[in-house]
């Protein structure tokens, strides 16, 4: 009795190497199976390179979806730093106001509400990479070729968020340093 029924399993694959077109061979392996035991179906028959891109598609799609969720994630990121900056200055426009009556340059001003952008995008990014290194492990065995803790990665993120924050405070630090001082104080 053959090997292949002793052991015989729900499914079985066999795979054959050839130089000429895959296709051409199809009948040749069906005649071969059917010599062996004229029982055993042959079907689903397809290229090695067709199979490795069947197999890969799901994961694919996984990563395709994961990409779309984080620059997703980063424009709300980005948005609602600019409002959050965006609020602080309205809130703020009286105090910038005598700022600058008081002789602060457009530029100070800037730089007042660059720091409050800083401040709140550190305190992010401390609280997000000790969340991400705690709970890399659970991603462990969906990364090939990374380990979960790379250093590379979690750096390459954090200059991505930064210069996302920088982007965002832009408008709000800029609108900041163009407050008329007469308007702020009779504003209230």
């Amino acid at each position: 009795m053959p090997d292949y029924m002793r052991n015989r399993r729900p499914a079985m694959a066999i795979a054959v190497r050839t130089t000429g077109d895959a296709d051409a061979i199809v009948g040749s392996v069906r005649n071969v199976v059917a010599s062996l035991d004229a029982d055993i179906p042959v079907f689903g028959v397809q290229t090695m390179t067709g199979y490795v891109q069947q197999a890969s598609e799901q994961p694919r799609l996984s990563m395709l979806l994961l990409g779309a969720f984080a620059v997703l994630a980063l424009v709300l990121a980005v948005v609602g730093v600019s409002g959050v900056l965006a609020y602080a200055v309205t809130r703020r426009t009286r105090e910038i106001g005598v700022r600058m009556a008081l002789g602060a340059r457009p530029r100070e001003i800037a730089s007042l509400v660059g720091r409050q952008a800083a401040l709140l995008v550190g305190a992010g990014l401390v609280i997000g990479i000790a969340a991400a290194f705690a709970s890399s492990k659970l991603v462990e065995d969906q990364l090939f070729g990374v380990v979960p803790n790379d250093p590379w990665t979690f750096a390459g993120v954090a200059a991505v968020l930064i210069v996302a924050a920088a982007c965002a405070a832009y408008v709000p630090a800029r609108r900041a340093a163009t407050v008329d001082p007469l308007v702020a104080l009779r504003a209230e």
